[in-house]
């Protein structure tokens, strides 16, 4: 599309400008008949308002428009609220079913919260999705509005045309005999009062605070900073917010890692306070009881060296240190949080078996209640064979021996014993906590409990955030943006000579009675009309007319 040449200073306008970026000349024949030009962008041509021929266009369109940005928004609203309803799946037990979790919790709210894959929403496709159309709405609205408007107030001249001055919302003539020593008092004046002034042609232009212009668009940049910084949580390598459980005396991978490293718990300790203390006594009374003060965890960190798949990891102790609650263990880009912890965990359980009728003892099996084997074998044609194991041991709702996790909180087990009375089937036996029962009939031998071993377990909370210095910056300059846009207005006042005539016009984007107040002091000062408040003029004579017209009815 051909520009429009301006026919007052000749500048080409990019075809849509509503007032020519040089001179002001309103060049829409609306603005030309308007009483008040409309200065919002300075009239300046947008491409969302000038081109819609193309895909390219239509897309442009439809993210530049405030109605779309303000619709993404209030959808990622109210879908960022619908996954607090109830805990993200990264926030339930790591041991559990989570569909079992949520139904089982929350009853049928729960289950149609998991079905619908609310459990994990903020790492969902379409949430994501939303988030990346708002951000693609904030850099299109951005570039769509601060280009044009950054272009038109580069190139604004300091003699402004007549049509432009008086369609201005300020706007006054002052007849003087003496006009341009009037100018020259005004020029001097405005400088005192820090704006920054430019004479020319019997023309003054004064601006100030035009950098307030862009807190909006500089909003934006925080915004899009910040949303970017939020998607990267979801990119590997990115973030890391996992929970590892590690017993005393053995080692495991720290997540998110990729193995490349190992913590093992050396020992794990809780210390409280003295109830012996006079200081700290009172407080305990109420408390009911002795109380932590604190826990830590004696770590030492390892790197793997490598190594075939399915053969254990060549490890190589770099470093050791306790672990407490605000104390972490940090390794390259990870730090290691002391975060929960589980005092004498079942570890292994001791089972006779013996003979029912004389109590003599078999022999004795230890299991691991995290590695059982499938097999103790006792000799002289005594074995016992695991047929079942159930680590927290509970019936189903039908009447089935099931297990709720794999945490041996609660351990049963089938037994299958053979002996030299039964070699080939053997006797069938089930042995939980409090319980000891034949499964099909009186049984010649039976497991019996002989005693358990038990560790304590820490939960160390594993971190990595390569995320949060975009989340910083996009805090801060949103802020900067926020504090600029809204104590700062760009305020122009022109002035423009006609003979014994001084035309004086003002804009502000904000805060009017500043402005006002500016003009006020600038006439005082030089005996310069105060300009007239053409919008709240008209606003009280719609108000008087309404007024009247209400009069008239009730009449």
């Amino acid at each position: 599309m051909e520009k429009v040449t301006c026919g007052e200073c000749g500048h080409l306008n990019p075809y849509g400008t509503h007032l020519c970026e040089s001179c002001g000349k309103p060049l829409d024949e609306k603005d030309k008949q308007a009483s008040m030009v409309d200065m919002r962008y300075e009239g300046v041509a947008r491409r969302s308002q000038t081109y819609n021929k193309t895909v390219i266009d239509k897309i442009w369109n439809f993210f530049s428009s405030v109605k779309i940005g303000v619709t993404i928004i209030i959808l990622t609203l109210i879908a960022s609220s619908i996954g607090t309803i109830f805990p993200q799946e990264m926030y339930i037990p790591g041991n559990v079913d989570p569909a079992q979790h949520y139904e089982e919790e929350y009853g049928i709210a729960g289950l149609i919260y998991y079905t619908l894959g609310f459990h994990n929403l903020y790492g969902s496709w379409w949430y994501m999705a939303l988030i990346a159309g708002l951000g693609i709405s904030l850099i299109i609205a951005s570039l769509d509005r601060v280009v044009p408007l950054y272009r038109a107030l580069k190139k604004q001249k300091t003699s402004r045309n007549e049509g432009f001055l008086k369609r201005q919302r300020l706007f006054s003539v002052s007849e003087t005999k003496n006009a341009e020593d009037m100018l020259e008092k005004s020029e001097d004046y405005l400088r005192r009062k820090r704006y920054n002034v430019k004479v020319e042609n019997e023309s003054l232009l004064a601006e100030k605070n035009r950098f307030a212009r862009w807190g909006p668009y500089i909003n934006h940049i925080g915004l899009i900073l910040f949303l970017t910084g939020c998607m990267l949580r979801f990119f590997p390598g990115m973030y890391v917010d996992e929970l590892i459980w590690v017993r005393e005396g053995e080692t495991e991978a720290v997540a998110g890692t990729e193995r490349q490293y190992y913590v093992e718990n050396e020992k794990f300790s809780i210390e409280t306070y003295d109830e012996n203390n006079e200081t700290f006594a009172p407080a305990l009374e109420r408390a009911g009881g002795s109380q932590i003060k604190t826990y830590q965890t004696d770590a030492v960190l390892y790197e793997s060296s490598g190594g075939t798949v399915g053969t254990e990891p060549d490890l190589t102790e770099i470093k050791t240190d306790n672990i407490e609650v605000n104390h972490p263990l940090r390794f390259d880009d990870y730090a290691l949080y002391q975060y929960d912890y589980k005092l004498n965990e079942l570890n292994v359980m001791s089972l006779s078996m013996n003979d029912r009728e004389s109590g003599e003892t078999i022999g004795t099996i230890d299991i691991d209640l995290f590695d059982p084997q499938g097999e103790y074998d006792l000799g002289n044609g005594y074995r016992v064979v695991i047929e079942s194991y159930f680590p927290n041991f509970e019936f189903d709702e039908n009447g089935e021996p099931s297990t709720i996790s794999d945490i041996p909180d609660n351990p049963a087990f089938i037994f299958r014993m053979f002996s030299p009375e039964h070699p080939d089937e053997g006797e069938y036996s089930f042995v939980a906590i409090r319980s000891n029962e034949d499964i099909f009939g009186e049984n010649t031998y039976e497991m019996s409990f002989e005693g358990v071993e038990t560790k304590n377990v820490t939960a160390l909370k594993v971190r990595k955030d390569h995320t949060l210095p975009f989340l910083i910056a996009g805090g801060s300059i949103f802020m900067i943006g926020l504090i600029q846009g809204s104590y700062w207005s760009h305020r122009r006042i022109w002035l423009r000579r006609f003979g014994n005539e001084l035309w004086a016009a003002g804009h502000t984007n904000k805060h009017w009675a500043s402005l006002k107040k500016d003009f006020q002091s600038l006439s005082e000062k030089t005996g310069l009309t105060v300009p007239e408040d053409k919008q709240a003029k008209k606003a009280m004579e719609e108000e008087t007319s309404d007024g009247r017209d209400d009069d008239n009815g009730r009449n």
